[in-house]
């Protein structure tokens, strides 16, 4: 592991630049002029070195266990965390390293090789976090992406409903404005990481909201929303074959 810690901190380092948006640099020359480059430069080199060596010590010795008990991984999750292998996309104003989608990529590959249910634990958490990315301001940027740099936490994105799934029009749960709360209606179901995820971003319907956005988005909208209480039904696990 302190190998593993090493590569970590030479190789995922805080600021690391985004390549999402812009052609790799391949290591045998320039990148062709008719076409995207695959070929990983030497610094996503090291991170797919850093993700396969992960892989090979933390998760292929453990993932057949972990799929007859069917408890989440947290032990790996939070390995995974020390070494910066999970929650890197987010922005750097918020601590992030502000990593692209192109070493997301690398990094999926090589968790997924080893076990792709853990894979799903580790890095479904980017789905949750990117509508905050995308359209969430400072305050909240900072209030829920912050707290994944601060701590080996996740987060879930909520789509899937008893009669939504792919089809995100059919989605049925409801948000209502009631004094200065909104009151979230609905079900949701086969939510990765549901139940372990520290916040959740959740699809619903505007039943009454802003003119514009109900116009544009026929009234979708996704709002992140802190881990369930009480006030908030949880269902019971359900496995899932990947």
């Amino acid at each position: 592991m302190a190998s593993l810690v090493k590569l970590a901190k030479a190789t995922l380092r805080p600021g690391i630049r985004a390549i999402s948006t812009s052609l790799p640099a391949a290591s045998s020359g320039a990148p062709p002029a008719n076409g995207y480059s695959f070929e990983l430069n030497d610094e996503q080199k090291e991170i797919q070195s850093l993700a396969r060596k992960f892989t090979a010590e933390e998760i292929i010795p453990k993932a057949a266990e972990y799929d007859k008990t069917m408890e989440y991984p947290w032990p790996i999750v939070k390995k995974a965390w020390e070494l910066g292998l999970i929650n890197n996309h987010i922005p750097e104003h918020c601590g992030g390293q502000g990593m692209g989608v192109f070493d997301q990529c690398v990094i999926a590959e090589e968790i997924a090789y080893g076990c792709s249910g853990v894979m799903a634990s580790m890095l479904i958490t980017n789905i949750g976090q990117t509508p905050v990315i995308i359209a969430g301001n400072k305050e909240q940027q900072k209030k829920y992406l912050g707290r994944l740099i601060e701590e080996p936490l996740v987060a879930a994105y909520c789509v899937t409903e008893p009669g939504a799934g792919s089809d995100v029009n059919g989605v049925k749960t409801r948000a209502e404005k009631k004094g200065d709360e909104w009151i979230l209606n609905g079900q949701k179901m086969w939510i990765t990481n549901g139940g372990v995820a520290n916040w959740y971003v959740k699809n619903r319907v505007l039943e009454q909201g802003d003119k514009l956005v109900n116009e544009i988005l026929k009234g979708i909208s996704c709002w992140p929303v802190p881990t369930p209480t009480r006030k908030h039904l949880l269902a019971r696990h359900s496995p899932v074959s990947l």
